[in-house]
């Protein structure tokens, strides 16, 4: 039992959230009012999500960018219609025939078509060499971003009227059919949200207490979402961004009301009222999570640093999601917590009792966990770093690029496609080079480098290029032998750039650019490559200023940085384990192992340090209050896991849980996101802050919070919980 009551805190920010937590109702109401002209304003003016990919200054950027002024006919993408006869049949038969012509001529009608293939004549199309499969261009006006949403489904639909009982198969892919399977929120991926609120109601047991961080979770995620839709009506975000954005959304905002409620429950249990409770609450740990949501949103924005647009505005829009979680759990939620009061702990869980006293937490396992891992901390440190780093291992057999349609789900038409293509022409057709040659000042340029593309090894087969009107442009397209994903496949690319393309064209004066996804695909991953060291800087670096300049300790702040690190490695070497090597695939779903995207790492690396740090500020601000206080080290850590290390856990177990459920989605990308959040965070939190941390720290002893006379004299103070004593027999 505690023996005084606790002191209530003071500053600006306590003024604020008890101005809120004593006049709920009016806080309540001017939320209504914000969720309504939000949500009322994403419906009404919301803009639409693309699949924009501007590569500045690539050879690829440059291709289109010639393409779309020396064709314009053709500065649209295409879908790949694949026809397919019954075993035992050609798609030369009449009857087949017709049904190819028929469906090719309906096509030709849809709105957006310009153009359609002729695989019998070879424009455009082609038959396979025993004429059982077949594949024709279904040419659009447009980028496949601008492409009406129901073109393909539209183009399906025909194709299947035309091939209706006749035997003839066809599926689709080609850039327009994949941007038309844009990943999309599933109801699969709340599974995890149902977890979390099997974990919730463990930890407190009591219903009400385990429903409020869903519903705060669940509120953040739908603000922040409409927040991004309206954003979308000035500028362009990929159709991934807003399954990103739900994915850390979802996570931060349960574990941040969390924090809240736990704090508010233990005070309140402590002797304060409710309204004073909510302040308290709202004013210290609500500090913490306005700290950790900024740390989060600014890591995320470091994307900038890498120089795509595409990818810039995938950290802006998780960023969104974070902050709005941020000012949910820190101004409506006081509110709330004010007007609920001790019916916070109604609806009781039955067999389950939550003790959240002091002298309770001070016999829970976290505590008996802190002291077992900081009397034993010569062999728990060397222990944790060898498995960390063992897990890490297969990063040194990591490919990075980005996975083609044959590792889609089986039952897809891309995938179908994929595997027609690869059976009657190779797998190199489903991922075509394409040169565009400016030969204004070499007359016949294309033709002659068509011709010497067919004898290079690695590449398939040519086609007659195709010539403007103008003729002084031409598109050379080149089928490699090897499937669009492959290494040998990325390596023609390099060598078409800076040997095949320049000794064949040689001093002619002609201008050829080497596009196509494949090479777009190519120079997207070599963009992030150069960037990465700068964007890695600034994440890291940012985060050691902030975590220097709160915890007084350069220590801490460089040891926050290393372990998170390591948290990511082995991350990241588990995931080229699973979906690279093939290690498990099955559990996650899918059943072709392939590259790791490369775009994933960064954006990973940048969400992990961020919530990373949030079970970094909430873990070590406890042990640091204890340290203020007590001026003893090594006590302090136990004190400080032992308080605050059960809600640590509980969120690192129901953030993990909500990135798993995405690996239940459809989308590799996604799947591989997920994967990867949810073992790290669950390794970050569990092995890393939870085991690792206290040891290194017990190692350390007061050298753990060192930090140089002349740095903490010029760094600025930022505290992350407002003064305030418990008088407890155990500190909150």
């Amino acid at each position: 039992m505690p023996t005084t009551t606790p002191t209530m805190p003071t500053g600006a920010l306590a003024r604020f959230v008890g101005s809120i937590a004593h006049n709920p109702w009016k806080a309540i109401a001017a939320w209504i009012v914000a969720i309504v002209l939000v949500i009322g304003g994403a419906g009404a003016f919301g803009g639409t999500l693309v699949d924009e990919f501007s590569i500045p200054d690539a050879d690829s950027q440059r291709a289109l960018d010639l393409l779309e002024e020396k064709f314009p006919a053709r500065a649209g993408e295409a879908a790949q219609a694949v026809f397919a006869a019954p075993e035992g049949e050609s798609l030369e038969d009449p009857a087949n025939r017709a049904v190819v012509e028929a469906t090719l001529s309906a096509a030709s009608e849809l709105d957006q078509v310009v153009d359609v293939g002729d695989p019998f004549t070879g424009t455009a199309g082609q038959l396979s060499a025993d004429g059982r499969i077949a594949f024709a261009d279904v040419q659009y006006e447009l980028p496949s971003f601008e492409v009406d949403p129901e073109a393909v489904p539209m183009l399906e639909e025909t194709a299947e009227e035309a091939t209706e009982g006749t035997g003839v198969e066809v599926e689709f892919t080609g850039p327009v059919v994949s941007a038309s399977e844009a990943p999309e929120n599933s109801p699969r991926e709340f599974v995890g949200v149902l977890a979390a609120l099997v974990i919730l109601l463990i930890v407190f047991g009591a219903v009400v207490a385990a429903v409020l961080p869903i519903g705060f979770g669940l509120l953040s995620v739908g603000l922040g979402l409409s927040v991004l839709t309206i954003a979308a009506s000035f500028t362009n975000f990929n159709t991934i961004t807003p399954v990103l954005a739900l994915m850390i959304g979802l996570g931060v905002g349960i574990d941040y009301s969390l924090f809240i409620v736990t704090r508010f429950r233990h005070v309140l249990h402590d002797g304060l009222e409710p309204r004073e409770a909510a302040t308290l609450a709202a004013a210290t740990a609500g500090r913490a999570v306005i700290f950790a949501g900024l740390t989060v949103a600014i890591s995320i924005t470091g994307l900038a640093f890498v120089g795509l647009d595409f990818i810039t505005k995938m950290g802006v829009g998780a960023a969104m999601s974070v902050v709005t979680a941020v000012l949910v759990a820190v101004t409506l939620l006081p509110a709330v917590l004010a007007l609920l009061g001790h019916r916070i702990d109604r609806l009781k869980v039955p067999g389950i009792a939550w003790r959240g006293d002091a002298e309770a937490r001070e016999r829970g396992l976290a505590t008996r966990w802190a002291r077992t891992v900081t009397r034993n901390y010569k062999v728990v440190v060397p222990i944790v770093l060898v498995v960390m780093l063992i897990g890490a291992l297969p990063l040194g057999v990591v490919r990075l690029g980005f996975a083609d349609a044959g590792t889609n789900p089986a039952d897809t038409t891309t995938r179908q496609a994929y595997d027609l293509l690869a059976e009657g022409f190779g797998p190199g057709f489903n991922g075509p080079l394409l040169m565009v040659v400016d030969q204004s000042e070499a007359p016949g340029a294309g033709a002659t480098l068509a011709a010497g593309l067919r004898d290079v090894d690695g590449i398939a087969d040519v086609p007659a290029p195709v010539i403007n009107d103008a003729r002084d442009a031409a598109i050379v397209t080149a089928f490699p032998d090897t499937s669009p994903q492959s290494e040998e496949t990325a390596e023609l690319v390099d060598r078409m750039r800076s040997e095949i393309v320049p000794d064949l064209v040689g001093d002619a004066g002609a201008t050829v650019y080497v596009g196509g996804q494949t090479a777009a695909f190519d120079d997207i991953s070599s963009r992030i490559f150069s960037r990465m060291p700068l964007t890695l800087l600034f994440i890291i670096g940012v985060t050691l200023l902030l975590l220097t300049m709160a915890f007084r300790s350069l220590v801490v702040a460089v040891k926050a940085a290393l372990t998170t690190l390591l948290s990511a490695l082995f991350a990241f070497g588990v995931l080229v384990l699973v979906f690279q090597e093939g290690v498990g695939l099955g559990l996650v779903g899918l059943d072709q192992t392939g590259p790791i995207e490369s775009f994933l790492p960064i954006i990973v690396f940048a969400i992990l340090f961020g919530l990373s740090m949030d079970y970094e500020v909430f873990l070590m601000s406890r042990v640091r209050e204890e340290f203020v206080r007590t001026g003893e080290a090594r006590p302090s850590i136990v004190s400080g896991v032992g308080s605050i290390g059960p809600v640590v856990i509980a969120a690192a177990l129901i953030m993990g849980t909500v990135f798993a459920g995405f690996i239940l989605g459809e989308s590799r990308g996604i799947k591989e996101f997920g994967f990867a959040l949810g073992v790290a965070i669950l390794v970050d939190a569990l092995v890393v802050r939870m085991t690792l941390v206290p040891a290194l720290m017990h190692w350390l002893g007061d050298k753990g919070w060192w930090i140089p006379g002349w740095l903490d004299r010029l760094l600025p103070r930022l505290t992350i919980e407002a003064p305030s004593e418990s008088e407890t027999s155990a500190r909150n």
